[in-house]
């Protein structure tokens, strides 16, 4: 824990029309808190981060929030939403954009791409807005397939189920609804958090899902019945983030209260309590081989961290603007974020 943390260079960044040079400026030295917690074992050190100033070329077009990122998982095709009340599809590896999806009357919070590799069902996007809509378009011609209005406030997050079938909402009315994402059908309305619901996910079986709410909790669910596991507790505000380790046998969820917390599946028991500057954390996802959980926070940057020991390992700035979230390509060697300045980078991965 007394190596010194690398940094993440920017690949590419993308943004929208006319091309402009900035420099993002970043303190060169701060020092993170590492804190790891459980019954048996209480750590704390400090970690150096040294995040350093780097050119980003911008392209402008969202003019401000890039609320969500989604990339398809043969990582060929990047989706990203706004404030703007637009979704653009983009060609990751040449840093192209496709197409610009418009219909939604207000900002799109959250997208979510159906696996491409279950099903000989063309790939579906998925998107929530604070009008209240989701909106299903074909990924491959940018078509609107259909318009789900169930939800009687503004939808914050969705996840598509491992399977490709099943589609999970969340928002402002505090339930969470699962929808027959080839249909369009409500197959359920899921009922029991006291304030908004600001993630979903659903573990790589597709057999458990996970809410992540401002009532300060976690829920985990069975989706086939519609019945709830149990509650986790232990943020002491919002949680906006929650994701599944790939072995489906941890959980991170990240939150307002600048923690990110990884609880054990099998018991509900908080493994471990990371801490950095104490920020909000927008974003949590592990790597594509669970080696390494990613956060995306208001200091502007994204850290990677070792779960299993708790280390920082990396801190990765692309630009001087919040993260509000970001994906791993599923080849694990880059990280593409968005933020508030409308920006998205592709940053390097350290090895």
């Amino acid at each position: 824990m007394n190596s010194k943390p690398k940094s993440g260079k920017v690949v590419r960044a993308i943004a929208y029309a006319a091309v402009v040079a900035v420099t993002g400026c970043i303190p060169q030295s701060s020092a993170k808190l590492v804190s790891l917690e459980n019954s048996s074992l209480n750590l704390s050190a400090i970690a150096e981060s040294e995040p350093t100033a780097k050119p980003v070329a911008i392209l402008t077009g969202h003019p401000s929030y890039v609320q969500a990122i989604a990339i398809t998982s043969d990582g060929q095709i990047l989706a990203s939403s706004g404030d703007d009340n637009s979704i653009k599809i983009w060609n990751l590896a040449q840093g192209i954009r496709i197409r610009t999806l418009t219909g939604h009357s207000k900002p799109v919070h959250a997208i979510a791409i159906s696996p491409s590799d279950v099903s000989k069902m063309p790939a579906l996007l998925a998107s929530g807005s604070y009008d209240g809509s989701i909106k299903i378009w074909n990924l491959a011609t940018g078509e609107l397939i259909r318009t789900l209005t169930g939800d009687s406030d503004s939808v914050l997050c969705l996840a598509i189920s491992p399977d490709g079938q099943t589609l999970a909402s969340g928002g402002l009315d505090k339930t969470i609804k699962l929808w027959n994402l080839r249909t369009g059908t409500l197959i359920r309305t899921l009922t029991g958090d006291l304030d908004a619901v600001n993630a979903v996910s659903f573990s790589p079986d597709g057999q458990t899902l996970a809410s992540g709410s401002a009532d300060q909790t976690i829920k985990l669910w069975n989706p086939n019945n519609g019945i709830r596991i149990r509650t986790l507790t232990g943020h002491s505000d919002w949680v906006n983030s929650v994701t599944f380790s790939p072995d489906g046998q941890t959980l991170a969820s990240g939150s307002n209260d600048g923690t990110i917390k990884i609880w054990n599946l099998a018991t509900g028991e908080l493994q471990s309590t990371l801490k950095g500057k104490a920020v909000m954390v927008n974003s949590v996802a592990f790597s594509p081989k669970g080696q390494t959980l990613a956060s995306g926070s208001l200091d502007n940057t994204i850290k990677l961290w070792n779960p299993r020991s708790g280390e920082l390992k990396s801190t990765l700035a692309g630009d001087d603007s919040q993260v509000n979230s970001f994906a791993f390509n599923p080849d694990g060697q880059t990280i593409v974020s968005g933020t508030n300045d409308g920006i998205i980078n592709i940053l390097q991965v350290p090895k």
